[in-house]
This record gives C-alpha cells, structure tokens and sequence, in this order.
C-alpha cells in the first residue's frame, strides 16, 4: 500500500482534485496490498444535501472517499470522478482520508451558524471501513457530536462500530443516537462475488444484535434488493426472519439503484457472472437508474408484509429513515 499525505487548497480550478505534484510520501505496508491512501486536510466537513433529495436529514458527514467493500453496485462510485479517479477500480483502492475531520468538526458544530440538525454518516461510503482501523477518525467525530449534543446517524456494512460502542453509548445519553446496519441478503456466495471487502451479512446482523444489547436503537436497511438475484419470496424472508432475531428496531427495503459509475461497473460484472441476467436487466432499468415502478412495489411491499409478520417496524414510514441519498451534484470544493 502506498500512503499519501496531501495538502489540499480547495479554491484551485485545476480539473483533479488531487494533483499528484502534492504528494509528500510513499511507503509500503503488506496490511492493505493493493491500496492507495491520500490523506487529506479538508476545508470543510459538513456537506449539505441537495434540497431535491428525497432523504429526510439535509446534513452529512464523510470523512472517506472511495471505499474498500468494493461493493460492485455502490451508488458512491461516480463521485470518485470529481477526483480524477475512475468509478471501478480506483473507487476500490484509491481511498481519499481526511484526516482533519475530527478537529474541523468541531469547529464547524461549535460555528454561531450551525443550528444543531441532524448528521447523517455512512451515507456516501462508509465511514468504518478498513481503513477506519488505522485511521482512527469516527472516535474523535463521535466525541465531537457528543460534547455538542448533536444528533446523528451511522449506517455502516462494517463491523469496527463496535470498537466505538462505548462512544456511543455515551452519545446517545446526550443526544439522539441512530445507527443501521446494510445487509441486502444473506448468501455467503453471492456475497463473495459482490461486496467482496465487506463483512459477512451474518457479521453485520451480529453487529445490529450488539448495539441492540447496549440500548442503541439499530436499524437493517435491506439493500440492495438485486432482481432477480436476491428477490425471491424465501431470499427476502431470510433477511427479515434473521433482522428480527438481530432485534433490529425496523427493516427499510431498497431495491438496487444504477447510476452512472455504478451501472457500468454492476453491469460489467453481470455481464461476467449471469449474463443471462443482462437483458432483463436493461429491461428492468430502461427508464434510467431506479427499476420499474411496479417492480419495486412488488418487492417492497412484500419486505413491508414480512416485516409486519415478525414484528417489526417498516422503516420506509418513520420519519427519519437512514437511506442514502442520491449523488450530490459536483460541489464547490470538489469531493470533500
């Protein structure tokens, strides 16, 4: 792995974020073959969501770009462009780290104009991947939403939260605390073909079962829901008869979203694994990257009528779901 420590201005009009010119050090480790980190003092850390997003919270934090699950669907994936990146494999192995998040945090919360809303995080990519072993950042994020008594969300595949359960425990006598797990099905084979940087569904499930033990309300957002490879009637079952054993609070259904970036590279491995799938595909998606609307009533509603069965509550109708939002339009400081 090679680490690289950047200063960024963010007011250059240069078309890559990262220019390589910036780098400042190189050096290999064998604990993350394959990967390039460019650490990174970020001007801002608050980012604001699009008014046209259909997400309820309007605030995220993202203190990594780019995102070792390596996910092939991972909507995320054309926002590493504004990086001069590509969506595939560099979205994979080139993972940008700011390492000022902690510090800039608590500036930005402790600003005469922050009004104290909602932060969501995990919500671009997420936030306890690998690189977070290392890196060490959630700790002191954790710290400064807590001493300001904001609240906030975490949405995470990763299994290091639990590294921070003490953190927010302590958060969530403070402020409200919410946290969700991303288990879209449970098939340890189609999970090595399609998150394989991600821990085991099973270990994200246990992940939910934990955080319930210590009071922490935790939510399974099934998603993606990939047609006509983990929608069948006995496939969505497993996943709410398992989130129900986990103890999770509610269920949120998403069916697979294929925008640009994503879609190429989803498509590219379809294409190799199930190319029989290929043109049901392009079907199913025709009108651009949400599948056909009956097609996602359908599975929907099926989760919604599992969910009641087992008893638990259908996260689609709170009013602060943690799904993610949409992309963001290119900001002005670009990919920060």
């Amino acid at each position: 792995m090679r680490w690289q420590q950047l200063e960024l201005d963010g007011t250059s009009t240069a078309p890559a974020l990262i220019e390589r010119s910036a780098v400042a050090r190189t050096f290999n480790t064998p604990d993350f073959a394959g990967m390039t980190f460019y650490e990174i003092h970020a001007k801002s850390i608050i980012n604001r969501v699009p008014a046209s997003s259909r997400v309820p919270f309007r605030h995220t934090v993202n203190p990594y770009r780019g995102c070792s699950h390596a996910c092939r669907y991972c909507f995320a994936r054309n926002t590493h462009r504004y990086l001069d990146f590509d969506a595939g494999s560099d979205f994979d192995s080139r993972v940008v780290v700011k390492v000022n998040a902690a510090a800039l945090l608590a500036k930005e919360l402790g600003a005469a104009r922050w009004r104290g809303e909602h932060i969501a995080m995990g919500t671009n990519v997420d936030c306890y991947q690998r690189a977070e072993g290392r890196y060490r950042l959630m700790p002191g994020i954790v710290q400064a939403l807590t001493e300001a008594a904001n609240p906030f969300s975490i949405l995470t595949k990763g299994t290091l939260i639990l590294r921070d359960i003490r953190l927010l425990e302590a958060a969530a006598a403070r402020t409200r605390v919410g946290t969700a797990v991303s288990v879209g099905f449970i098939d340890e084979e189609l999970w090595r073909g399609i998150e394989p940087g991600a821990p085991q569904p099973t270990a994200r499930l246990g992940v939910c079962a934990r955080l319930r033990e210590s009071g922490l309300r935790c939510e399974v957002l099934i998603a993606p829901i990939l047609p006509y490879l983990s929608d069948s009637p006995a496939q969505l079952r497993r996943v709410v008869a398992a989130s129900a054993e986990a103890g999770a609070v509610s269920v949120t259904p998403i069916v697979l979203h294929l925008r640009p970036g994503a879609r190429e590279w989803y498509l590219a491995w379809l294409q190799r694994e199930h190319p029989r799938l290929v043109s049901r595909y392009r079907r199913l998606y025709a009108a651009g990257s949400y599948a056909d609307r009956e097609y996602q009533r359908r599975i929907t509603g099926r989760v919604r009528a599992l969910a009641a069965e087992y008893g638990i509550e259908d996260g689609a109708h709170r009013d602060r779901p943690p799904s993610p939002p949409p992309p963001p339009r290119q900001p002005t400081l670009p990919g920060l």
